[in-house]
């Protein structure tokens, strides 16, 4: 799946909520779209080219999760979920 597929409603199945809540789907529209910020930023990969890294498609779907449950950003303590971590650093192309 391309990461341009992926809807809030998708998000919410994925988080076991109900995806025809309109509040579950504008939570989820607004972390969709953070999710998509921060992958980017941490990347350095435009829209387009994210669509080419299937294994991005994952990330989205466990960082959005990650949002919505503990309703706080995935770093925390310096600790980043280390599966998203795996994956955005393999497609990464900031040298920061």
């Amino acid at each position: 799946m391309r990461v341009s597929e992926i809807t809030p409603a998708e998000l919410a199945k994925y988080a076991r909520e109900d995806e025809s809540d309109s509040d579950v789907l504008s939570t989820f529209t607004l972390i969709l779209s953070a999710v998509k910020a921060y992958i980017k930023g941490y990347t350095g990969l435009s829209d387009e080219q994210l669509d080419t890294k299937e294994d991005v498609s994952i990330a989205v779907f466990v960082l959005a999760n990650e949002m919505y449950e503990n309703r706080i950003f995935t770093v925390k303590d310096n600790n980043v979920n280390k599966v998203v971590q795996a994956i955005l650093d393999m497609h990464s192309i900031n040298l920061l």
